[in-house]
Formats: structure tokens, sequence, C-alpha cells
């Protein structure tokens, strides 16, 4: 049983998609601001966190900021309606998705499955044969599916599930092309609709990930109107 953390200082949200949440199956705890979801999680961290943006005491952009210092799990913003640099924002510090308010439960839920079956495929609870399973080497990168590691140069990358799959569509046919469209299909199930703007920030994020590892990093080619190319170094 997956456990979820639920951070939302509306109470009305917490009650109606924790009842959802539970009655698919997931184990669901509840924070009305980040502070006390950051002392919780200090203790033990859950397999997912589902964050409002504008909280008291600690607001989620904050909290996000402080888990990943420490984690990789899998983050979903919920947003307000109009506020599209709070999503494009939230994403290049990290999140992994983002539901906009108001939003269907349904939706919600398909998009944490989604990001908790990668999550798994990643870790290996999955089992996954062929080349998705295999460690790969690409010049000065290697990444460990089963490990979900991945290094530079000889160093430690720490990315997020999202991230680690983007960059290992891109890093497994060196020279190929992929359009926004082949990289949505990997980071998010066929149901689920995100747009152009979610994958530019997930790269953009990973590219700042690399150079913080390596300033000279340049081997994700950014092709403009056509998608993403990844040059073997």
């Amino acid at each position: 049983m997956s456990k979820i953390a639920l951070v939302d200082d509306d109470r009305n949200i917490l009650t109606s998609v924790s009842m959802t949440l539970e009655a698919e199956g997931f184990e669901v705890e509840t924070y009305n601001d980040g502070q006390s979801a950051l002392d919780a999680f200090n203790k033990r961290m859950p397999d997912m966190a589902v964050l409002d943006i504008k909280m008291p005491r600690m607001d989620g952009m904050d909290l996000l900021q402080r888990l990943r210092q420490k984690t990789s799990m899998p983050v979903i913003f919920l947003t307000s309606k109009d506020d599209e640099i709070d999503e494009v924002l939230g994403l290049r510090m990290g999140a992994d998705d983002y539901v906009k308010k108001p939003f269907s439960q349904r939706l919600l839920v398909e998009r944490i499955r989604a990001l908790l079956r990668r999550q798994d495929v990643i870790a290996g609870d999955i089992v996954e044969t062929g080349e998705d399973a295999k460690v790969m080497v690409r010049g000065q990168l290697t990444m460990d599916p089963l490990r979900h590691a991945v290094t530079w140069k000889g160093r430690d990358v720490s990315l997020t599930v999202t991230e680690f799959l983007l960059l290992q569509a891109l890093a497994q046919r060196p020279g190929f092309v992929k359009s926004r469209d082949q990289l949505m299909d990997v980071a998010y199930d066929d149901q689920v609709y995100v747009d152009d703007r979610t994958i530019d920030s997930h790269i953009k994020r990973l590219r700042k990930k690399m150079r913080q590892t390596d300033e000279e990093f340049s081997a994700i080619e950014t092709l403009y109107g056509i998608g993403y190319r990844y040059n073997e170094e």
C-alpha cells in the first residue's frame, strides 16, 4: 500500500481527496501547512507528496526545495487555475507533475498511479526485461534503472523519477531526435495529458542538475520546433 501525503490548507480538499485516495487503496496522511508536513517527513518519508503551493507557515515551493535536498520521491503540485508561473517554477524546482484547481479527483488519481508505476519500474519492484532494465553507458553517462542511479564522469547525479525517465529515453539512442510527444509518452500514461511546457521545464531542470555536476555538460541538444537529442560525449 503506497503512502500518499496530501498537503493543503483547504480542509475541504483534504477531506474529499483523502477519502477518494483511501477508497482507491492508498494510505493517506494530511497536513494543512508545509511546516507540519516537513516535520512529519523528517520522521518518515511518504511514497509520494501532493502539495498545494500557497499555504501558511511554509508554502509548497519552500517545502519542495527542502524535500529535493534529501529525496527524489514523486511530487505533484496543486496549482491555481490561472497561475502558469507557479506551474513552470514548480516543475523547474523539481516537481514531477501538476494538476490545476479545480480538478477532477479521477484525474489526480490517474496522475498519482502513473508516477508510482514509473517509480516502481525504476526501483525494480516491477520486473522489466530488455534494454530498459540494463545498466546503460553512453560516454561519460552511466544509468542503472534497477538502482535509480545516475553518474556523470563518475559523479552521482540525483534525479527525480520523471527526469530519470526522460534522460533514459534520450540517451538510449544517441543522435536520434525525440519529439515532445514521444517524451510525454515516456513520462506519462497515454490517458494523462500534459502540454509542451511541462516537458520543456523538466528538461531545463535536468540540464541544470547535470551542469551542477559538470558545468560544461552539453549532451542534451534542443532542436527548436522538433524536440530534443542526446549527443554522446
